[in-house]
Formats: structure tokens, sequence, C-alpha cells
């Protein structure tokens, strides 16, 4: 079924088009096409316009372009029009290779290291969180493909090594790809099975209106989930250098670059994970934890909203037992749609991954992606709650075992 939307998709450009090589399919006077998932079986080829247009309606979607050998199909030079058949078979094995099952794992039902996550959780700085994300924010634009976007990937690789230099084994790792020069960066801190439990958050932003001229604070979208998680990170270092705490499975912290590209660069780590066979026991992403106005407007409790279409339900059920623990704010479940942050790239691949946000997603802040997503809409209240819930799913989680 998927493989032959895209191919009746391209054919019926290089038909229209009365084109002739499947390079052509690829090109346009808008740029090179690029290949995009919209959902599970749905496929378009569109142009960056077309991207930036989507994005603009809300569409979400994840760009696959560097995922499928695009380049090895066009050295080929097969025909559109004479070669259907084999454009066909090749983008089918392509295409069925973007999917994985994803495993059901045996999550723990009770938490084992209350007094120690509590111990951690008391010790939260906000006046660090702030100052991050002062700096974070401080960049005209964190846009995948700006100076600035770079520069600020630079920042934030300087801030996580700080905090993890105590630790011999640990390493942070620049993670280059392919288009662009902002690099994702991976943390990583071994445990005794090389299991992985993945934070994740997405360091760029964007400006829809004009990326490469306006300016995009993104201190909501996605600044607050990365300082949440930098301070998460902080406080879970501290109780490994103190000998409170020894990772069973390897704990990393991720920070994607080009998640409003369409997740370009956790799509892309992922990927390299499931070619390596790596093991993900799960992933916890964090978009957007700080904007409360919306819950106070409405007049409903303060609280999170937990993605619950296209996530995985055992993976969140053990989050909800991670708020109930270690949280003061209740779990509101709500929809987002497919593919509308980077644990939707972890799903991909065949890894289990959840995701929070600030509240039930209606009421989510409506200044995202515009240069009013300043520090000053934020409550920092609401984002030491998902740096509570961040460090006891890390350190439950990472310290969990025989989860299969």
């Amino acid at each position: 079924m998927k493989a032959s939307i895209l191919l009746a998709c391209a054919i019926g450009v290089a038909e229209a088009l009365s084109l002739g090589s499947i390079s052509d399919l690829f090109e346009s006077t808008n740029g090179p096409k690029r290949l995009i998932k919209l959902g599970p079986d749905q496929f378009e080829l569109v142009t960056e316009a077309d991207k930036l247009n989507y994005r603009r309606e809300g569409k979400k979607f994840i760009d696959v372009t560097n995922q499928v050998s695009i380049d090895e199909a066009m050295k080929e030079n097969m025909v559109a029009t004479a070669g259907k058949q084999n454009f066909f078979n090749y983008f089918s094995k392509q295409i069925d290779a973007l999917q994985a099952p994803i495993p059901q794992y045996s999550y723990p039902s009770k938490t084992h290291y209350d007094k120690l996550v509590a111990d951690l959780n008391k010790k939260i700085d906000l006046d660090l969180v702030r100052s991050n994300l002062a700096n974070f924010t401080s960049f005209y634009t964190r846009y995948y493909k700006s100076e600035t976007g770079l520069e600020s990937a630079n920042w934030l690789f300087d801030k996580v090594s700080g905090i993890v230099s105590g630790i011999e084994a640990a390493s942070v790792k620049k993670i280059h790809h392919d288009g662009w020069d902002q690099y994702s960066i991976v943390v990583s801190i071994p445990g005794k099975t090389e299991d992985k439990v993945v934070v994740g958050a997405h360091q760029d932003s964007i400006n829809l209106l004009f990326p490469n001229i306006l300016s995009a604070p993104g201190a909501d979208d996605d600044g607050s989930g990365t300082v949440t998680t930098l301070e998460a990170l902080r406080l879970v270092v501290s109780a490994i250098e103190k000998g409170d705490f020894t990772p069973h499975n390897t704990l990393e912290f991720h920070y994607y670059s080009a998640e409003e590209g369409g997740l370009l660069g956790s799509i892309d780590v992922f990927t390299r994970y499931f070619d390596k066979k790596e093991v993900v026991l799960g992933m916890l992403q964090q978009d957007m934890t700080g904007f409360s106005q919306g819950m106070t407007d409405a007049g409903v409790e303060h609280h999170f909203g937990l993605i619950s279409d296209y996530t995985t339900p055992g993976l969140n059920e053990f989050l909800k037992l991670i708020v109930g623990a270690y949280c003061s704010i209740p779990v509101h479940e709500t929809e987002c749609g497919y593919a509308c942050s980077d644990h939707a790239s972890a799903l991909e691949k065949g890894y289990p991954a959840s995701f929070f946000i600030e509240s039930e997603f209606k009421y989510t802040s409506k200044f995202i992606h515009l240069v009013m997503d300043t520090m000053d809409r934020l409550d920092f209240q609401l984002i030491e709650e998902h740096v509570k819930l961040t460090v006891g799913y890390a350190i439950e989680l990472a310290g969990a075992k025989k989860l299969y």
C-alpha cells in the first residue's frame, strides 16, 4: 500500500510533465524535490517551499529524503515511463525499510529510587534554568540552516560537555548531517548494558513567516525542552559522580537538529541506530514544556499533556507511574497527530517512544514559530515539573533490569 502510493505519486508527476528520467522527478523550478511522509502510508514529493507552506498550515511530516537511496536510483538512470516496474521494486524495498515493529518491554510497575529522585528534585535550580534559557534564546535564530543555528549548537555542545566532564566514561558526540551545518548532539553515559534509555529535545527554532530573515527566539519551542533536559542531566550526573547512582542501562540525552525541517536530525540519528541494531528501551521527548497561560485562561488545572496518538502505550503507562510518584501536577492525555515531534523518528525505526508537552494540545502556546516566542511568556514552575518527570524517568528506567 505505502509503496504504491509513492509510486503513483512519482510516476504521475513524471507522466504529467513528460519527464524522462528518475532524476527529473526530484528537480523542479523551485529546487530539488524532497520525499516526505505525512502519515503511516502517505508519501509526497515536495519542494522546500512546499514543506514550509505545510508547516504554516500545521501539517506534520517526516522528511525521509536522506533515508532512501534516491541518489542510487538517479545513478541507475531508470526511466519512469519505460521502467515503471524497476522503479516500483526499488522504492518498495526502500520504503519498507523505513518502518520496524516496536518491541513490548516489561516496564517497572513500581518505582525503586524514591528517595534518590526526591532528593535530586529538591536540588532543581530554576535560576540556572533561566540563565541557560536566556543564553539559548539570545541567538538571533536557531534555524538549522543559519549561521546562528550552528553557533547555538556550539554553545549547547560546550554546555553539555561541561556537565558530564566529571564522568570519565561519558561521551558527547556531534552528529553531522548531510545538507546543513547545525549538528545534533548525543550525550552518552554508559551502563552495564548497551541498551539505551533516551531523553530527547530539539535545539533548533524557526520563524515560519521568513525563516532566513526574521528572528526566532524559540523560548518555548523548544528552548524550554532543551533547558528542561539540561537541568535533568545535571542532576543525574551529580548523583552518578557522588556514587549515589550507577546506570544499569546506558543513559543518553539527545539534542536534535532540524526538527522544524521535518524531524531531519532525529530521523538520521535513529536510522543510524537501526542500521547498527542498537537497542532503545525507551525515548522520552520534551518539546514545549513552559507555557501555562492557556490552561490559566481556560480555568483548568495545570497538567502535563501526554500525547496518546502515535506513541507507545506501555511506555506511556510507565511515565504515568513516574508522574504519580515524583510530580505535583496530573496527566491529561491529548493528541497532536502524526510526526508532531522527534519521538516519531524513534517510532519509525521500531523504538518505543513517548511525548510529554506543557498541556493538552489545545492549551499550548500560540506564539511558537514567531518572534513572540519569548522567555517572559513561560512558567518556570511548569518547567520544574517537567524536570522532575525527566529525572524520574532517567533514573528509574536507566536503573531498571530485566525489561525483556
